[in-house]
């Protein structure tokens, strides 16, 4: 089991957000969670993906508590373990989407020719090998969002952690993207956890999980 959580309680002030919730996912599955907003999915995701720490509850990765590791251990297992995919791409709008890519290899401690050599070949993989040397600027909502899952990928993470990764696409885009998550977990084995608001994506996923009011529904 890739990812394991039991009890995962979170609130804000007094607002209960995370009500003991209870997740895992097996290596090479793509689950879906979906609700409501306000729901908790995104504060879920955030939790998982170790960005946000929850007040109470335990939290297994790929074998590592990770709730006690210390700051800056938790900042390398984050590098090293975890991709994120969000709705806004994030890129560095000075630098090409070869170098976007590269970025996670480099600060993980990758030497510049092993990064660069791994961010051709999964450029590659996501469509976009005749785009190396084009900056955000010059590229469509989709291309970014390609960029965004290869840079993400570039550590071989453990597992994947996407926010609504096409929220801000149109139809044929979206459905592009879907299809390239899912040609990723055939040749990855890629664990891949999606919050989604899309019904057509999380009907793609081996399983979807709903949250309503902070628990499982």
């Amino acid at each position: 089991m890739i990812i394991e959580a039991k009890n995962i309680r979170k609130s804000f002030g007094v607002l209960p957000v995370l009500k003991g919730v209870d997740f895992c996912a097996d290596a090479g599955e793509i689950m879906a969670i979906v609700g409501a907003s306000g729901a908790g999915k995104s504060t879920l995701l955030q939790i998982l993906g170790t960005l946000l720490t929850p007040d109470e509850g335990s939290l297994q990765i790929d074998g590592t508590q990770v709730l006690a590791l210390p700051q800056k251990a938790l900042s390398t297992f984050r590098n090293r373990k975890i991709g994120f995919v969000f709705q806004a791409h994030h890129l560095l709008p000075e630098f090409t989407a070869l170098e976007n890519v590269m970025i996670p290899a480099l600060i993980g401690g990758e030497k510049s020719r092993q990064a660069r050599e791994k961010a051709q070949e999964l450029l590659h993989a996501v469509g976009l090998s005749e785009r190396l040397g084009h900056k955000p600027s010059e590229l469509s909502g989709g291309e970014q969002q390609r960029v965004a899952i290869a840079r993400a990928l570039v550590n071989a993470p453990a597992v994947l952690f996407a926010d609504e990764p096409t929220g801000n696409l149109d139809t044929r885009t979206k459905e592009e993207i879907h299809t390239l998550l899912f040609r990723l977990r055939e040749k990855l084995n890629q664990t891949i956890v999606i919050v989604t608001h899309d019904a057509g994506l999380a009907q793609l996923c081996d399983r979807t999980c709903t949250l309503q009011d902070g628990a499982w529904l």
